[in-house]
Protein backbone atom coordinates (compact mmCIF):
# COMPACT_ATOMS: atom_id res chain seq x y z
CA UNK A 1 0.00 0.00 0.00
CA UNK A 2 1.81 3.05 -1.10
CA UNK A 3 1.91 6.35 1.33
CA UNK A 4 -0.64 7.98 -0.26
CA UNK A 5 -3.37 4.78 -0.11
CA UNK A 6 -2.83 4.58 3.49
CA UNK A 7 -3.21 8.58 3.96
CA UNK A 8 -6.34 8.50 2.25
CA UNK A 9 -7.55 5.53 4.57
CA UNK A 10 -6.56 6.62 8.04
CA UNK A 11 -8.79 9.85 6.67
CA UNK A 12 -11.52 7.55 5.73
CA UNK A 13 -10.72 5.52 9.02
CA UNK A 14 -11.07 8.92 11.13
CA UNK A 15 -13.96 10.43 9.85
CA UNK A 16 -16.11 7.15 10.24
CA UNK A 17 -15.01 6.51 13.81
CA UNK A 18 -13.61 9.68 15.59
CA UNK A 19 -10.68 8.06 16.42
CA UNK A 20 -7.48 9.43 16.86
CA UNK A 21 -4.36 9.76 13.76
CA UNK A 22 -2.16 7.60 15.08
CA UNK A 23 -4.21 4.45 16.50
CA UNK A 24 -5.89 4.95 13.08
CA UNK A 25 -2.69 4.15 10.78
CA UNK A 26 -1.53 1.23 13.08
CA UNK A 27 -5.42 -0.24 12.57
CA UNK A 28 -4.89 0.23 8.81
CA UNK A 29 -1.54 -1.49 8.76
CA UNK A 30 -2.80 -3.94 11.33
CA UNK A 31 -5.59 -4.87 8.69
CA UNK A 32 -4.19 -3.69 5.25
CA UNK A 33 -5.64 -1.34 4.54
CA UNK A 34 -9.21 -3.06 4.90
CA UNK A 35 -11.70 -0.12 6.54
CA UNK A 36 -14.39 -2.76 7.91
CA UNK A 37 -11.77 -4.17 9.45
CA UNK A 38 -10.34 -1.71 10.64
CA UNK A 39 -13.24 -0.59 12.37
CA UNK A 40 -13.37 -3.63 14.09
CA UNK A 41 -10.16 -3.44 14.87
CA UNK A 42 -10.44 -0.10 16.79
CA UNK A 43 -13.95 -1.11 18.41
CA UNK A 44 -12.42 -4.36 20.56
CA UNK A 45 -9.90 -2.08 21.37
CA UNK A 46 -12.16 0.00 22.91
CA UNK A 47 -11.69 3.35 21.15
CA UNK A 48 -14.53 3.44 18.54
CA UNK A 49 -18.33 2.92 19.36
CA UNK A 50 -20.88 1.99 16.82
CA UNK A 51 -22.63 4.86 15.69
CA UNK A 52 -24.53 5.47 12.62
CA UNK A 53 -21.95 7.28 10.72
CA UNK A 54 -19.99 4.05 10.29
CA UNK A 55 -23.15 3.16 8.29
CA UNK A 56 -21.68 5.95 5.52
CA UNK A 57 -19.69 5.29 2.21
CA UNK A 58 -18.81 7.76 -0.59
CA UNK A 59 -21.88 7.32 -2.05
CA UNK A 60 -24.78 10.07 -3.07
CA UNK A 61 -27.41 10.20 -4.71
CA UNK A 62 -31.32 9.32 -4.46
CA UNK A 63 -33.93 7.34 -2.94
CA UNK A 64 -37.47 7.79 -5.21
CA UNK A 65 -40.74 6.09 -4.57
CA UNK A 66 -43.49 5.27 -6.56
CA UNK A 67 -47.20 4.69 -6.00
CA UNK A 68 -50.61 3.67 -6.97
CA UNK A 69 -53.37 1.89 -6.21
CA UNK A 70 -51.92 1.36 -2.37
CA UNK A 71 -48.64 -0.39 -3.66
CA UNK A 72 -45.13 1.18 -3.61
CA UNK A 73 -42.19 0.55 -4.93
CA UNK A 74 -38.85 2.10 -3.91
CA UNK A 75 -35.69 2.54 -5.07
CA UNK A 76 -32.27 3.76 -4.75
CA UNK A 77 -29.93 5.41 -7.26
CA UNK A 78 -26.32 6.06 -6.50
CA UNK A 79 -24.30 8.69 -7.90
CA UNK A 80 -20.10 9.70 -7.36
CA UNK A 81 -21.01 13.36 -5.62
CA UNK A 82 -24.24 15.13 -4.38
CA UNK A 83 -23.97 17.51 -7.22
CA UNK A 84 -24.33 14.83 -9.80
CA UNK A 85 -27.22 14.14 -7.27
CA UNK A 86 -28.86 17.73 -8.40
CA UNK A 87 -27.94 17.10 -12.01
CA UNK A 88 -31.32 17.16 -14.29
CA UNK A 89 -30.45 14.59 -16.30
CA UNK A 90 -29.79 11.90 -13.47
CA UNK A 91 -32.96 13.43 -12.16
CA UNK A 92 -35.27 12.92 -15.19
CA UNK A 93 -33.50 9.35 -15.42
CA UNK A 94 -34.17 8.20 -12.01
CA UNK A 95 -37.69 9.71 -12.14
CA UNK A 96 -38.40 7.56 -15.12
CA UNK A 97 -36.55 4.51 -13.16
CA UNK A 98 -38.66 4.67 -10.35
CA UNK A 99 -42.19 4.64 -12.67
CA UNK A 100 -40.26 1.23 -14.65
CA UNK A 101 -39.14 0.02 -10.76
CA UNK A 102 -42.84 -0.12 -9.84
CA UNK A 103 -44.16 -1.58 -12.82
CA UNK A 104 -41.88 -4.64 -12.80
CA UNK A 105 -42.71 -4.99 -8.76
CA UNK A 106 -38.89 -4.04 -7.77
CA UNK A 107 -37.52 -6.65 -9.98
CA UNK A 108 -34.03 -4.70 -10.66
CA UNK A 109 -32.72 -7.64 -13.16
CA UNK A 110 -36.14 -7.27 -15.45
CA UNK A 111 -35.85 -3.51 -14.64
CA UNK A 112 -32.14 -3.21 -16.86
CA UNK A 113 -33.54 -5.01 -19.69
CA UNK A 114 -36.94 -2.29 -19.89
CA UNK A 115 -37.12 -0.21 -22.79
CA UNK A 116 -37.57 3.69 -22.00
CA UNK A 117 -38.94 6.70 -23.75
CA UNK A 118 -36.34 7.23 -25.76
CA UNK A 119 -36.46 3.07 -27.31
CA UNK A 120 -33.43 2.33 -25.60
CA UNK A 121 -32.80 -0.34 -22.77
CA UNK A 122 -32.61 1.00 -19.00
CA UNK A 123 -28.80 -0.55 -18.88
CA UNK A 124 -27.85 1.24 -22.34
CA UNK A 125 -29.12 4.65 -20.95
CA UNK A 126 -27.26 4.30 -18.01
CA UNK A 127 -24.04 3.55 -19.69
CA UNK A 128 -24.63 6.90 -22.14
CA UNK A 129 -25.57 8.72 -19.19
CA UNK A 130 -22.47 8.06 -17.15
CA UNK A 131 -20.67 8.25 -20.42
CA UNK A 132 -22.36 12.01 -20.89
CA UNK A 133 -21.65 12.79 -16.46
CA UNK A 134 -18.44 11.41 -16.38
CA UNK A 135 -19.02 9.39 -12.86
CA UNK A 136 -20.05 5.92 -11.89
CA UNK A 137 -23.82 5.58 -11.95
CA UNK A 138 -25.35 2.03 -10.14
CA UNK A 139 -28.94 1.68 -9.34
CA UNK A 140 -28.53 -0.44 -6.28
CA UNK A 141 -31.60 -1.75 -4.81
CA UNK A 142 -35.33 -1.47 -4.63
CA UNK A 143 -38.21 -3.25 -3.07
CA UNK A 144 -41.75 -3.66 -3.93
CA UNK A 145 -44.90 -3.81 -1.74
CA UNK A 146 -47.58 -5.13 -2.66
CA UNK A 147 -51.35 -3.75 -1.31
CA UNK A 148 -51.99 -7.39 -0.50
CA UNK A 149 -51.99 -8.69 3.57
CA UNK A 150 -51.81 -5.14 5.19
CA UNK A 151 -52.00 -1.06 4.12
CA UNK A 152 -48.03 0.34 3.28
CA UNK A 153 -47.38 3.82 4.74
CA UNK A 154 -44.50 5.48 3.44
CA UNK A 155 -42.24 8.83 4.31
CA UNK A 156 -39.77 10.59 2.65
CA UNK A 157 -36.89 12.56 4.78
CA UNK A 158 -34.77 15.47 3.23
CA UNK A 159 -37.20 15.35 -0.16
CA UNK A 160 -35.80 17.35 -3.07
CA UNK A 161 -39.61 16.72 -5.11
CA UNK A 162 -42.59 15.18 -4.19
CA UNK A 163 -41.21 11.14 -3.21
CA UNK A 164 -37.82 12.16 -4.11
CA UNK A 165 -35.64 12.42 -0.92
CA UNK A 166 -32.26 11.10 1.00
CA UNK A 167 -34.11 8.75 3.26
CA UNK A 168 -36.90 6.96 2.39
CA UNK A 169 -39.21 4.71 4.75
CA UNK A 170 -42.06 2.46 4.02
CA UNK A 171 -43.99 0.39 6.78
CA UNK A 172 -46.98 -2.36 6.08
CA UNK A 173 -49.39 -2.69 8.78
CA UNK A 174 -52.38 -5.76 8.98
CA UNK A 175 -55.45 -4.08 10.62
CA UNK A 176 -54.48 -0.49 10.70
CA UNK A 177 -57.26 1.93 9.59
CA UNK A 178 -55.02 4.84 10.93
CA UNK A 179 -52.82 6.67 8.23
CA UNK A 180 -51.89 9.18 10.89
CA UNK A 181 -50.22 5.83 12.86
CA UNK A 182 -49.04 4.45 9.93
CA UNK A 183 -47.44 7.84 8.89
CA UNK A 184 -46.26 8.27 12.11
CA UNK A 185 -44.68 4.57 12.25
CA UNK A 186 -42.49 5.26 8.82
CA UNK A 187 -41.03 8.96 10.48
CA UNK A 188 -39.67 6.82 13.44
CA UNK A 189 -38.62 3.86 10.70
CA UNK A 190 -36.55 6.48 9.42
CA UNK A 191 -35.48 8.29 12.10
CA UNK A 192 -34.69 5.27 14.07
CA UNK A 193 -33.22 2.72 11.72
CA UNK A 194 -34.40 -0.19 12.76
CA UNK A 195 -32.81 -3.44 11.59
CA UNK A 196 -35.83 -6.01 12.53
CA UNK A 197 -38.97 -6.02 13.95
CA UNK A 198 -38.49 -8.45 16.53
CA UNK A 199 -35.43 -10.41 17.83
CA UNK A 200 -36.64 -13.42 15.27
CA UNK A 201 -35.32 -10.79 12.41
CA UNK A 202 -32.15 -9.76 13.34
CA UNK A 203 -29.64 -12.71 11.11
CA UNK A 204 -27.74 -14.85 13.51
CA UNK A 205 -24.42 -13.72 12.15
CA UNK A 206 -25.20 -10.19 13.10
CA UNK A 207 -25.39 -10.98 17.28
CA UNK A 208 -22.69 -13.29 16.75
CA UNK A 209 -20.40 -10.65 15.30
CA UNK A 210 -21.16 -7.85 17.59
CA UNK A 211 -21.16 -10.30 20.87
CA UNK A 212 -17.51 -11.39 19.58
CA UNK A 213 -16.92 -7.17 19.65
CA UNK A 214 -18.31 -6.77 23.22
CA UNK A 215 -16.57 -9.65 24.53
CA UNK A 216 -13.30 -8.37 23.10
CA UNK A 217 -13.47 -5.18 24.23
CA UNK A 218 -14.52 -5.84 27.99
CA UNK A 219 -11.54 -8.37 27.68
CA UNK A 220 -9.33 -5.70 26.32
CA UNK A 221 -10.31 -3.13 29.33
CA UNK A 222 -8.52 -6.06 31.96
CA UNK A 223 -12.33 -7.88 32.75
CA UNK A 224 -12.59 -11.17 33.25
CA UNK A 225 -14.38 -14.45 32.89
CA UNK A 226 -18.27 -14.47 34.90
CA UNK A 227 -18.08 -11.20 34.70
CA UNK A 228 -17.29 -10.53 30.67
CA UNK A 229 -19.93 -13.10 30.26
CA UNK A 230 -22.40 -11.31 33.03
CA UNK A 231 -22.14 -7.69 30.68
CA UNK A 232 -21.79 -9.12 27.40
CA UNK A 233 -25.26 -10.49 27.92
CA UNK A 234 -27.04 -6.92 29.19
CA UNK A 235 -25.37 -5.04 26.31
CA UNK A 236 -26.24 -8.16 23.95
CA UNK A 237 -29.67 -7.33 24.66
CA UNK A 238 -29.70 -3.81 24.50
CA UNK A 239 -28.27 -3.94 21.19
CA UNK A 240 -31.19 -6.40 20.24
CA UNK A 241 -33.60 -3.78 21.89
CA UNK A 242 -32.48 -0.88 20.24
CA UNK A 243 -32.45 -2.42 16.61
CA UNK A 244 -35.57 -3.92 16.82
CA UNK A 245 -38.23 -1.71 15.65
CA UNK A 246 -41.40 -2.97 17.91
CA UNK A 247 -38.85 -2.56 21.23
CA UNK A 248 -37.43 0.82 20.44
CA UNK A 249 -38.25 3.64 22.25
CA UNK A 250 -41.16 5.94 20.51
CA UNK A 251 -39.14 9.26 18.51
CA UNK A 252 -42.46 11.46 19.40
CA UNK A 253 -42.62 9.79 23.23
CA UNK A 254 -39.48 8.31 24.95
CA UNK A 255 -41.10 6.98 27.40
CA UNK A 256 -43.23 4.56 25.61
CA UNK A 257 -42.23 1.73 23.15
CA UNK A 258 -43.22 1.39 19.93
CA UNK A 259 -44.95 -1.77 20.84
CA UNK A 260 -47.16 0.04 23.35
CA UNK A 261 -48.28 3.00 20.70
CA UNK A 262 -49.25 0.16 18.90
CA UNK A 263 -51.55 -1.69 21.54
CA UNK A 264 -52.59 1.81 22.03
CA UNK A 265 -54.23 2.38 18.94
CA UNK A 266 -56.07 -1.03 18.62
CA UNK A 267 -59.51 -1.84 18.05
CA UNK A 268 -60.74 -4.71 17.52
CA UNK A 269 -58.17 -6.68 16.04
CA UNK A 270 -54.02 -7.15 16.81
CA UNK A 271 -52.20 -3.96 14.70
CA UNK A 272 -49.34 -5.89 12.98
CA UNK A 273 -46.72 -4.95 11.79
CA UNK A 274 -46.01 -7.18 8.70
CA UNK A 275 -43.08 -5.87 6.59
CA UNK A 276 -41.05 -2.52 6.93
CA UNK A 277 -37.61 -0.80 4.45
CA UNK A 278 -35.86 2.29 5.60
CA UNK A 279 -33.41 2.86 2.30
CA UNK A 280 -30.51 5.49 3.16
CA UNK A 281 -28.53 7.20 0.27
CA UNK A 282 -25.61 5.82 0.35
CA UNK A 283 -25.33 3.71 3.52
CA UNK A 284 -23.23 0.51 4.21
CA UNK A 285 -25.64 -2.49 4.07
Amino acid sequence: MSNKDLLENVKKLRELTGVGFKDCKTAIEENKGDIEKSIEFLRKKGMAKASKKMGRNASEGLVLVHEKDEEIAAIEINSETDFVAKNKDFLDFSKEISQINFDVSGDLEKLKSCKMKNGNTVNDNLIALISKIGEKITIRRSKFFSNKEGKNHYYIHSAVEKNIGKIVSIVKLLNNDNNDLGQKIAMHIAASSPLAIDKNGIKKEIIDKELEIIKAELENSGKKGDIVEKISKGKINKFISDNTLLNQFWIMDPKKKVSDIIKENQKTNEIKIVDFVRFKVGERV
